[in-house]
């Protein structure tokens, strides 16, 4: 953890987060230490906590879907803290062990639809939003929409907010998702 960057509380954190944080506290039922140090901009944690409300109910992408995209980004982007709490959160909503496995392990996932969709998000975060034509036609051809394209978007700004956070802040991982830690390979 970076001694620049302090995980606040409800009571330390800027008067402007207070709505971030009661709306942190109220989802998760504690404060996570990432919407902690994002309180220190106000304007951080309010974006993210909405793109992450409009990622998850707004988009064409199931609950798999949406892990499928997060932890691919955070993946990409070795976050240690994102990669366990959406470890976590993808057991709460009912993901299957092996999909989230193979992100963790940058393996193909064994279902097509859900490996077309690893691998758009990793290819338009690697190739910073120009996929090439076949893996678009391969989204497609899994049975996704363009709509559906789009939403990885949104999944893609919420991740790359929290990734970025993480690696500033080097963000402890919180006590309810330390069962599931991860290690950057490149650590």
């Amino acid at each position: 953890m970076s001694d620049r960057y302090p995980v606040h509380t409800a009571e330390t954190a800027p008067d402007k987060a207070a709505a971030s944080i009661e709306q942190a506290t109220a989802a998760f039922g504690f404060l996570p230490n990432l919407i902690g140090i994002m309180a220190e901009s106000p304007a951080l944690a309010e974006a993210y906590l909405s793109l992450s409300d409009i990622f998850q109910s707004k988009t064409g992408l199931d609950a798999a879907e949406q892990h499928v995209v997060l932890l691919t980004v955070s993946r990409y982007h070795e976050c240690h803290y994102c990669m366990a709490a959406h470890t976590t959160t993808a057991g709460m909503m009912g993901v299957d062990d092996p999909v989230v496995e193979a992100i963790r392990n940058d393996q193909p996932i064994d279902d097509p639809r859900l490996e077309a969709l690893r691998q758009l998000t990793h290819e338009m975060v690697d190739r910073r939003g120009w996929p090439s034509e076949a893996t678009q036609q391969r989204f497609f051809d899994a049975g996704y929409e363009p709509s559906q394209l789009f939403d990885v978007l949104v999944g893609i700004a919420q991740k790359t907010l929290s990734n970025y956070t993480n690696h500033l802040a080097d963000t402890p991982v919180d006590e309810p998702m330390q069962g599931n830690a991860w290690t950057p390979p490149s650590a």
